[in-house]
């Protein structure tokens, strides 16, 4: 398990095999995705700055993850395979 050096954060929680894969998407890849699938932010499931999942993600990007960013989720199903998700960044 790999140990990230940021406040409240003792492990990288995207490496536990029970969390999904999350990915930062640029703001032109949102709006992309978001247009292919004829839906607005609003429309999409929340996530809250303060989730370990962002925290990890901050730190990967050595920055602040602002609110109205998009993150995608990849999950992996023994029915459906490979499952994504959008999830709109929001205060909290």
């Amino acid at each position: 398990m790999k140990y990230l050096a940021v406040e409240n954060i003792s492990f990288n929680v995207l490496k536990h095999e029970l969390v999904p894969e999350h990915y930062l998407l640029t703001p032109e890849e949102a709006d992309k995705i978001l247009s292919e699938k004829k839906l607005n932010r609003d429309q999409l499931p929340k996530i809250r700055k303060s989730d370990a999942a962002i925290k990890v993600l901050e730190n990967i990007n050595n920055a602040p993850i602002e609110e109205g960013r998009v993150v995608k989720v990849v999950r992996q199903s023994e029915t459906a395979e490979i499952f994504v998700a959008y999830r709109l960044v929001i205060k909290g």
